[in-house]
Order: structure tokens, then sequence, then C-alpha cells
């Protein structure tokens, strides 16, 4: 497996784990706890450039192959 590969799959699990530590602040604030709101946004937008950046790194990849 290439480094460009490692890099991907790497990107790719780190929004995993993103997601999954996202998912508890997000039912808090489904029942009204108002800061778990406040993390749970926070690490959306996190979780957004974070899959922004992956689009980007596959992009390139694919440009330079």
């Amino acid at each position: 497996m290439s480094s460009d590969s490692n890099e991907i799959l790497e990107s790719w699990e780190r929004l995993k784990e993103l997601v999954t530590s996202l998912e508890l602040d997000v039912h808090k604030n489904a029942h009204g706890n108002k800061s778990a709101g406040v993390r749970a946004r926070r690490g959306l937008r996190q979780l957004k450039n974070d899959a922004s950046g992956l689009v980007k790194l596959t992009l390139e990849v694919e440009k330079n192959k």
C-alpha cells in the first residue's frame, strides 16, 4: 500500500472516530441539553472541514496517478 493510500485511510478513520465521539452529544442535545448542542455543532463543523480535506486529498491522489 502506498503512503497516499495510508493517508486516505487514516483520514477516514479519524472521520469515523469523530462521528462516534459526537453521537453522545447529539443525543443529549436532542433531549434538551444546550451545552451538548454547542459541543455537537462545534464537532459537526470540524467533521465538515475534515471531510472536505479528505475529498481534496483523494482528488489530489487521483490527479497524480
